[in-house]
């Protein structure tokens, strides 16, 4: 039997993506709701749901999903931290799993930096560099934020270490810094480097992503793992079994 799934954020690019992929992977969109829809009337004919609608509909569709003890997919991003703690301590109620990148290849790059950057300490510069589309509306993109977070634990550094772009006299590089530069333009779905220089070596972990079935995949992925778990907040690092 396949995998009944309220798609949340249905028209959006990633909500089209994941309708079209769901076919072939034991899964069927029962309900595609979007902004002005009432997805009370839908939630009980589903097993997950899936939201890739804005930031502001995120808390709205997750209380519905706790309320129904409904598993839950999240794929929004650019919460403030009060509306991640809100958002996040609803998975007390109901399995959760919230990602800014649901990529495999995206995840393992995450799991690879946390072993360069602890494997090559304080003698290796560490750098991101994003690109992305020239529609995107945010930046540092989420994936590119992670990779930050990642590096900053593997160093033990707080966000005072992150400088976004260089400009002017910038004086010597501070060993516990870490730069974060983001490159906009042309159609580019999402390339993202982990950059590592030491003295005499270079190392630079590299993920290009060049057709977006790649995120719903990880999504549906997702869907039918979290299903089958106790409620907690999961990441796409328990998905794989990378934790």
């Amino acid at each position: 039997m396949p995998l009944h799934i309220l798609l949340n954020g249905s028209q959006g690019r990633m909500g089209q993506a994941i309708a079209a992929a769901a076919p072939d992977r034991n899964a069927e969109i029962t309900a595609a709701v979007d902004l002005g829809d009432d997805p009370a009337s839908q939630v009980s004919n589903c097993d997950v749901i899936i939201d890739f609608s804005l930031r502001e509909a995120t808390r709205g569709i997750v209380e519905l999903a706790a309320e129904n003890g409904k598993a839950v997919v999240i794929g929004t991003t650019g919460h403030s931290p009060e509306e991640k703690e809100g958002i996040a301590n609803l998975s007390s109620k109901i399995p959760m799993v919230w990602a800014g990148n649901y990529s495999t290849g995206v995840n393992l790059l995450f799991y690879l930096t946390r072993i360069a950057a602890e494997v090559l300490g304080e003698d290796f510069d560490c750098e991101v560099v994003e690109a992305h589309h020239r529609h995107k509306q945010d930046a540092p993109s989420g994936t590119a934020e992670r990779l930050l977070e990642v590096l900053r634990e593997a160093r033990g550094l707080n966000t005072d270490s992150i400088v976004h772009g260089r400009s002017g006299i910038t004086g010597e590089r501070p060993r516990d810094q870490i730069g974060s530069h983001a490159l906009r333009g042309g159609d580019v779905v999402g390339d993202h480097m982990a950059w590592f220089a030491g003295e005499g070596e270079k190392l630079e972990l590299t993920h290009r992503a060049t057709d977006r079935k790649i995120f719903a995949v990880g999504a549906l992925r997702a869907a039918h793992w979290v299903v089958e778990q106790p409620p907690d907040l999961y990441s796409m690092q328990d998905v794989l079994g990378l934790q």
